[in-house]
């Protein structure tokens, strides 16, 4: 197997990790990343493998597991009852909990109402050149969460600090600070939770919350600490990704030029794929094997890691024309953006929504939108996003 060296926060493969993707994925579907000290699937064939096989899995093996440091423990006490990392039967029981409560009914419903907030933050951008990524990509998710869940829109601002020293846990390069703000984050984002929880028991609305305290599977219901956690993934996960989303699909959109088939009912189903496979907000997802595994000539032992690059499959010639390519009319494909199996996400269908409704509006609306300056993706791996994008209209 091949060793590969990429540091994950130089600067030129931050800005364009794509030649190094390309080059790994040329000499074969698997290599150990030395920087990551872990062998990494490239192909597509080995990603949506290894996503679906269920030899490998989130949850980290019992024998491997520890207390963790101090310090961390309010953010280990929120990851415990996360649904991203369990596995059967608890990830069963916790998907169906949810799934009760995130229906796709209940995100229809939203379509009307992120139209019109996307026309109301519109309305409200500068004459002057202005970072579209705050005015506009990070609004529409962090809004719509807000509602959805049933949490006051004033919160917004404080709910997104709290979301990114979290999901900071999970960039290369975090440092002992990083972990310390992560835990206080975790512990105030908890406590609020908690709090809000406990007055949705007592006075029940239309809103997520109360739909997920009320969800019930054959008399078994979510604990105070899974909804939380619950309510933390999908804010954490649902707004990174979006954000991300459209702010790489608006940039790629107004490098290359667009065009306004794109946009049409016809066409905006397309586009969507095709921005989440040609720049996707979320390049790595790591699996644990569970067993004496034989994958693509490499025997994974129990306890072993495997790093999928889900941005890497996501432009493999061995499965698409011309992958280097952002070529929205083409035929939309699966693409592992949103990863797979098990572990397929959950707010993916309100991802996909807020990007359909959300571009078609914007384009409209300014049609002489146009790069500002050049963007730059900051130093966030293993998530791929904008440091900001400053558009003039």
């Amino acid at each position: 197997m091949k060793t590969l060296h990429q540091s994950p926060t130089d600067p030129a493969f931050v800005q364009d990790p794509y030649p190094f993707y390309a080059k790994a994925r040329d000499a074969g579907a698997l290599h150990y990343w030395q920087d990551y000290d872990m062998v990494a699937a490239f192909r597509k064939s080995a990603v949506h493998m290894l996503l679906r096989d269920r030899r490998f899995g989130r949850e980290i093996p019992a024998e491997m597991a520890t207390p963790g440091p101090a310090h961390l423990a309010p953010f280990l006490a929120v990851e415990a009852h996360s649904l991203l990392d369990a596995e059967p039967p608890r990830h069963t029981r916790l998907r169906k909990l949810v799934m009760r409560a995130f229906t796709s009914r209940a995100i229809t419903a939203l379509e009307a109402d992120i139209a019109q907030l996307c026309h109301d933050l519109i309305d409200a951008f500068p004459d002057q050149p202005f970072d579209l990524l705050q005015a506009y990509c990070t609004q529409v998710p962090i809004v719509t969460i807000c509602r959805l869940l049933g949490v006051p829109e004033e919160m917004a601002p404080q709910l997104l600090d709290w979301s990114h020293r979290m999901v900071a846990m999970y960039q290369a390069g975090r440092t002992e600070e990083t972990e310390h703000s992560a835990a206080e984050a975790s512990a105030a984002f908890s406590d609020y939770l908690r709090s809000y929880i406990d007055q949705r028991r007592s006075d029940p609305q239309d809103d997520l919350i109360t739909r997920l305290i009320a969800a019930e599977e054959a008399g078994d219901s979510l604990t105070t600490d899974e909804l939380i956690g619950t309510c933390i993934l999908l804010l954490n996960a649902g707004h990174e990704a979006t954000v991300h989303a459209l702010g790489n699909g608006v940039k790629t959109m107004l490098e290359q030029g667009w065009d306004p088939a794109w946009l049409t009912e016809d066409g905006i189903d397309q586009l969507v794929e095709e921005i989440l496979r040609y720049d996707p907000p979320l390049h790595m997802f790591t699996r644990y094997a569970y067993e004496e595994a034989e994958v693509f000539d490499h025997t994974f032992q129990r306890g072993d890691q495997v790093a999928l690059l889900l941005g890497a499959a996501n432009r493999d010639p061995a499965v698409l024309d011309d992958p280097e390519v952002f070529n929205p009319s083409r035929p939309a494909k699966t693409n592992t953006s949103f990863g797979g199996g098990l572990h397929f996400c959950v707010g993916a269908p309100l991802a996909r929504l807020e990007m359909r409704i959300a571009l078609p509006i914007l384009f409209q609306r300014c049609p002489d939108l146009r790069l500002a300056e050049k963007p730059e993706y900051s130093d966030s791996y293993h998530f791929h996003g904008l440091n900001r994008l400053m558009v003039s209209r």
